[in-house]
């Protein structure tokens, strides 16, 4: 595969990593809306995972795990100089667990959705 055609295909992949945040990030707001913090906080961590795998995937890089995703933001943090990556992103890990467990109080979900949308602004801006 030459370089172009690797390149391509992470642009490709981060095009469509940030429809599905977008998405993710819509149907949350609509969920939260409804009161139904159990589905709101799964999109609400899917829409966290696909922003880092947006910004991996512009520099080349396929995340295909949990770890990976924290690998990457750690990464992300560092090379940025953005400390705050990492807390944002742990906050949509709660919310992932939330998805499983639903033991957050709806407050805490309204609380780390807003620490989701800055995690995209943050990444976003990064681009």
């Amino acid at each position: 595969m030459s370089m172009s055609s690797v390149a391509d295909a992470g642009e490709k992949a981060a095009e469509h990593y940030l429809k599905l945040n977008n998405k993710y990030l819509e149907e949350a707001e609509e969920l939260i809306k409804r009161r139904d913090y159990v589905q709101a906080s799964e999109k609400l961590w899917g829409a966290a995972a696909e922003m880092v795998k947006v910004a991996a995937a512009k520099r080349g890089i396929v995340l295909k795990s949990h770890r990976e995703l924290y690998k990457f933001v750690v990464k992300l943090k560092t090379e940025l100089e953005e400390p705050e990556l990492a807390r944002l992103f742990a906050a949509a890990a709660a919310l992932h667990q939330n998805f499983y467990e639903d033991w957050l109080p709806p407050e805490a979900v309204v609380d780390y959705a807003e620490a989701v949308r800055e995690l995209v602004m943050k990444l976003r801006r990064a681009l």
